[in-house]
């Protein structure tokens, strides 16, 4: 695999810090883009399903609903 050097330097840059080989970063880099790659497609398919007539119901009906959105901020100060 050929890539250019800015891209090499930034993955030895995190080899040396992680103590790893260039082989690692490049496998989870892999591993997280299939699992992106394959949540696009479960998404896709949860769409579709709901999009069925009646389902949505069902689903509220069946198990609550969604979870309501919290009005509160939990955020950092």
């Amino acid at each position: 695999m050929k890539i250019d050097t800015e891209t090499r330097d930034r993955f030895a840059a995190i080899t040396l810090t992680r103590g790893t080989s260039v082989r690692t970063p490049l496998a989870e880099l892999a591993i997280e883009q299939e699992n992106q790659l394959n949540l696009g497609v479960a998404t896709a398919e949860f769409r579709k399903a709901i999009a069925q007539p009646g389902i949505a119901e069902a689903f509220d009906r069946d198990l609550g609903g969604l979870p309501q959105p919290s009005h509160t901020s939990s955020r950092a100060a």
